[in-house]
């Protein structure tokens, strides 16, 4: 009987310790049941985190999105802004001043070469100003027989046949003379376009400032006439040409504000303005090309690139958003903001040693019409003064809070 009042006494221990224990867990299981209740949409991120995260924040923008007319198209240059070089005789490169991709001014020596028709044109004028010092002399000879020949003919002294042969003679010679110098100075306009008289290479030069985008001859090349040795752009006056279909065409007028997006840029916005409509269909496609200047970022700009774009009609501004920063979760659509208070709350507890954190809180939210890039946004809950609104990031955020939920779950 003693054993079993031993194995009483040490169950009735035993029961009261597993009780206690079951009391503290249920205890920490409701306290982390709240905790999560009460930071549900949350989420803290240390700043090693949100550098590395690559969040942006950021505010809402006034944009125009729905009294547009959208249109595609591409950068394009004028012809007065692209040359192609060529020479107007047969030679030899001989040498080649300038690579690919280089920025050369107007008149910039580009290449030389030699040619032996050059060399025949300084052979051709030299000829013809010997002859022409030869005329004048003739000139100079026939004016005083001229004159005294007229003389006599006044006097009758001799015969008017001979006078009249004397004057033809003068005349000719005259004539001989205006057209030697008109030749001598087509030559000379001749020569000055492919380099200086004294010398036996002709220079090749830049027509035009701009970028070379094509070096097509090699030092001993030999060039035809009339082929393109280089070609050069100035990118400088880069304007966009968008189709506008026929249904659209009577809402664009003179003026009004474009904005284009390229493909290669994300969504960085580039502004301009039409400057031109045209007056004919492109290429049987119901659409009728539209030219608008480009007001900023040319730098970059090469012909030929794809832009879409949104032609200002109306004015009707509302905020917006980058739709990355929109999310979707649960059949709800959300955005981040920064939240400053919890963060402040935060700082206060902590210690100066430990890391601050910083708190992002989901807002649920209404959008609406979308375009280049951006959304239009309206908050469905209150957004705090001065709070930052996460552009970029919201995905990574959404995920933490989808994978804290789902840890909870088991």
């Amino acid at each position: 009987m003693k054993f079993n009042h031993h194995i009483i006494k040490y169950s009735a221990v035993l029961f009261v310790i597993i009780s206690i224990l079951s009391c503290q867990k249920s205890t920490e299981t409701t306290t982390i049941e709240e905790h999560h209740q009460d930071e549900k949409g949350t989420v803290e991120l240390t700043q090693a985190q949100v550098k590395a995260s690559q969040i942006i924040l950021g505010n809402f923008e006034r944009k125009n999105l729905s009294e547009v007319v959208t249109a595609n198209g591409y950068t394009k240059l004028p012809p007065q802004n692209q040359a192609d070089v060529s020479v107007f005789m047969a030679g030899i490169i001989k040498s080649i001043a300038v690579i690919e991709g280089q920025y050369v001014k107007k008149g910039q020596n580009l290449a030389t070469f030699q040619s032996i028709e050059y060399n025949n044109l300084r052979l051709q004028k030299a000829k013809l100003t010997e002859e022409i010092q030869q005329a004048k002399v003739t000139k100079e000879y026939l004016s005083i027989d001229f004159n005294r020949q007229k003389e006599l003919s006044e006097e009758n002294i001799t015969a008017k046949k001979i006078f009249q042969k004397i004057s033809a003679d003068f005349e000719a010679i005259k004539s001989k003379i205006e057209n030697l110098e008109h030749q001598i100075k087509i030559l000379e306009q001749t020569i000055s376009l492919s380099g200086k008289e004294n010398s036996t290479s002709i220079a090749i030069l830049a027509p035009i400032s701009g970028y070379i985008t094509a070096v097509n001859v090699k030092i001993g090349s030999s060039v035809a006439p009339n082929t393109s040795l280089f070609s050069i752009v100035d990118n400088s006056k880069m304007h966009v040409d968008l189709l506008v279909y026929e249904k659209d065409l009577f809402k664009i007028k003179v003026g009004q504000n474009v904005r284009f997006v390229l493909t290669n840029r994300g969504n960085q916005e580039i502004m301009g303005n039409i400057f031109s409509i045209g007056q004919a269909f492109q290429n049987e496609t119901k659409s009728v090309a539209v030219h608008a200047d480009i007001n900023n970022h040319k730098a970059g700009l090469i012909s030929g690139m794809y832009v879409s774009a949104l032609i200002d009609i109306g004015k009707n501004d509302v905020n917006t958003l980058p739709i990355d920063a929109v999310v979707k979760a649960e059949g709800t659509t959300f955005i981040f903001i920064q939240d400053v208070e919890a963060t402040k709350g935060k700082e206060e507890k902590e210690s100066n040693e430990q890391k601050e954190g910083v708190h992002f809180k989901r807002i649920e939210v209404k959008t609406g019409t979308a375009q280049l890039g951006f959304i239009q946004v309206s908050p469905l809950q209150e957004i705090p003064s001065g709070a930052k609104i996460v552009l970029k990031g919201s995905y990574y955020l959404q995920s933490s809070i989808a994978n804290a939920e789902g840890g909870d779950e088991h």
